[in-house]
């Protein structure tokens, strides 16, 4: 190994196996478009109770992916997804300063409002695309799967929403557990059991982070919260693996 470069630690191993996971059901979905496109029967209304598909193995996949994201967790999740939660919060020795924390919590969260805005902006094209029957609800549904691969991607690889957030990674990001509201919300349009049990559940997992933090905001910042400091990082699901960062 290269002087100087440290081992991939083993969170990111298991996050870039779960990326190449992700991208073999995304292929997986396009053959399916392509050569059985009767398997998308499961997004019309209650055609998720009629007969079972290989859709169905992918919606528990995510319902088990965003029930993670609202219960405690060990080692299995990244900090970054898990930060919300008491057991992992390490709280630092000297006085909160309550100031510098509400102004912190105030200016990440118009931060995050803004990236609110832009997808917002985005999933209204798509709804007007929907609705002008250029597209149709299997085609949402490509768009949500491949959502799901820009996930990671995000995490692992580049991620545009930190030139808005201006965090130095996925472990303090504001926004981490946006990412099944996001992923599923081209499906908002689409209606059905199958889309709309995958949308409000995403929802539910988003609300619990925002209440969180409101509640606990002490948790999501690295300058209350020490488990969150770079010198403390055991995840390393960052590509900047700068030395300098991690004091």
């Amino acid at each position: 190994m290269p002087a100087g470069r440290q081992p991939m630690s083993r969170t990111r191993k298991r996050y870039m196996l779960r990326l190449v996971g992700r991208c073999l059901i995304f292929a997986g979905c396009v053959a399916l478009y392509l050569w059985h496109h009767d398997s998308f029967d499961v997004l019309e209304g209650s055609g998720f109770f009629k007969e079972l598909s290989i859709l169905h193995l992918l919606w528990v996949i995510w319902m088990a992916d965003m029930f993670l994201q609202i219960v405690p967790v060990k080692n299995k999740v990244a900090l970054g997804s898990q930060k919300l939660f008491a057991n992992r919060f390490r709280p630092i020795a000297d006085k909160i300063n309550y100031q510098a924390l509400r102004n912190y919590v105030i200016t990440t969260t118009k931060s995050a409002y803004k990236v609110f805005i832009l997808w917002g902006a985005l999933i209204a094209v798509i709804g007007l695309l929907y609705y002008g029957n250029v597209l149709g609800r299997a085609e949402l549904f490509m768009i949500s799967v491949a959502f799901y691969v820009c996930d990671l991607i995000c995490v692992l690889i580049w991620c545009p929403f930190r030139l808005i957030m201006k965090n130095k990674c996925c472990t303090t990001c504001r926004i981490f557990n946006w990412d099944h509201l996001m992923m599923f919300s081209p499906l908002i349009f689409a209606g059905g059991f199958y889309a709309c049990s995958l949308v409000l559940v995403s929802f539910a997992a988003w609300l619990v982070w925002e209440l969180c933090v409101l509640m606990y905001p002490e948790r999501f910042w690295e300058m209350t919260n020490v488990a969150l400091k770079c010198s403390e990082c055991t995840d390393k699901l960052c590509t900047q693996y700068c030395q300098k960062l991690r004091r």
